[in-house]
């Protein structure tokens, strides 16, 4: 009678440590891609210096952030690319690809000389390696999601993918506060001449762990069984839109994710140039400013999807999306008091309500599609709503406020977004119970 309990106990446990093991690496692969992110908005000031004649100065900085928000008009390109390629060939063949493309993108941006030794090279170049990260990151995001909700226990999935976007989050208070450190130790000479360099060369070792990480993770169950029993999309393009489920499903992915995406390209990565270059603090008070937040974020996340797997993913959507919506402009409003510690209190009240948000979205949004057409439905959908309200926010705030002086813009466009989500969220159906293997 013993030994089926010891060879149930011993298959629970091996399973267990795949799911661990899958869990990290998919968070190990978005660290990497995201790390970026957070290195370029930490050294944006820096960065455009750098790449733009010295005496652009206040267009310089809007040239940075302009060609930081036109990469994510590749990234829909990216997530259909990697999405069909996640939905024919396997999730983990899309996860090693993305990888290997934002590594060496990542690289070459830290090898690239400055303006004043190439001329307008430089800033094409840097468009041209930041493409190339768009376009990984489109794959990226719903190939680890799903990647790792397909290894999950099923009353676990929101926690399990939630460390896979805390990765991302992360990633960003890595970058920033490698900010923090160089600029610490190095003096603005310095930082000009080599020292921006150091965060983008140090993604190649991270790079080639997270490749061999992966490489070692075995295929999800999901698209094992669907390739055994040859039910593999021929064209998941075609079918994603084959039925209205998915069409209105597309929609919904587009639009739910907004406060999202503009919570972490405006509220997080844009967060250090607004706190310097709008409201007057140090770089080192804007990067300490940033990296508490995020570590607060990072803290919170995990409840939060705690709470969607034994509520649901709409409930804990809508009520994030209310919170935003009413506490988006004091939190805005402390932060603009003057003070290290007001502001600190502001972006800390934020990111313990939009734990609710980004913890919780992309588990609903892996949930929507069936696993046929999954990984392509889901970064299709994910990555224009991106592309069109997340990537360019820092654009637009840098532009408005520079043509109106008005520091509550930021506010305002956070608030926008949260009632986009909001109304959308209301026409989402919940989606705990759905099988994975549909």
């Amino acid at each position: 009678m013993s030994t089926p309990t010891v060879d149930t106990s011993t298959d629970a446990s091996r399973l267990a440590g795949q799911r661990r093991k899958a869990t990290i690496a998919g968070s190990a692969g978005m660290f990497i891609e995201f790390y970026e992110f957070g290195v370029y908005g930490a050294m944006a000031p820096i960065i455009a210096t750098v790449f733009f004649p010295a005496d652009t100065g206040f267009i310089g900085l809007l040239a940075t952030w302009a060609i930081f928000g036109v990469t994510f008009f590749v990234r829909p390109l990216g997530g259909f690319v990697l999405g069909v390629l996640g939905d024919k060939l396997g999730r983990k063949t899309a996860l090693l690809l993305s990888i290997l493309i934002i590594t060496i993108a990542t690289t070459l941006i830290g090898l690239t000389p400055g303006y004043a030794a190439i001329g307008v090279a430089a800033p094409i170049l840097l468009l041209l390696f930041r493409l190339a990260q768009g376009f990984s990151a489109g794959g990226e995001v719903s190939a680890a999601m799903t990647f790792v909700g397909e290894h999950a226990d099923p009353k676990r999935r929101a926690f399990a993918v939630s460390f896979v976007q805390s990765a991302s989050f992360v990633a960003l208070l890595c970058g920033t506060g490698l900010g923090i450190v160089l600029t610490s130790l190095l003096d603005d000479q310095a930082m000009h001449d080599w020292g921006w360099r150091i965060p983008f060369l140090l993604s190649l070792p991270l790079g080639l762990f997270g490749l061999w990480l992966r490489r070692s993770i075995g295929e999800t169950e999901v698209f094992q069984v669907k390739k055994e029993t040859g039910n593999i999309a021929v064209n998941p393009a075609r079918e994603m839109m084959s039925t209205a489920s998915n069409r209105r499903n597309l929609w919904i992915a587009m639009l739910l994710p907004v406060l999202n995406g503009v919570g972490y390209y405006v509220v997080y990565n844009y967060l250090p140039t607004y706190l310097s270059t709008s409201l007057g603090f140090t770089s080192l008070d804007s990067f300490i400013i940033t990296s508490v937040g995020l570590l607060a974020l990072c803290i919170a996340v995990p409840f939060a999807a705690i709470a969607a797997d034994r509520w649901g993913r709409r409930t804990v959507l809508l009520i994030s999306a209310v919170a935003m919506a009413v506490l988006t402009f004091p939190a805005y409003g402390l932060m603009q008091n003057g003070t290290m510690a007001w502001a600190i209190a502001g972006i800390v009240g934020l990111s313990i309500f939009f734990a609710g948000q980004t913890g919780v979205i992309h588990t609903a949004l892996l949930e929507m599609f069936p696993a046929a057409v999954r990984t392509t439905a889901y970064s299709v959908g994910y990555n224009i709503g991106l592309a069109i309200f997340g990537g360019a926010g820092p654009l637009v705030v840098t532009s408005l406020i520079g043509q109106t002086g008005n520091n509550d813009i930021v506010a305002f466009y956070v608030i926008g977004a949260a009632v986009v989500t909001f109304v959308c969220g209301l026409f989402m159906a919940e989606t705990k119970a759905r099988s994975l293997h549909d």
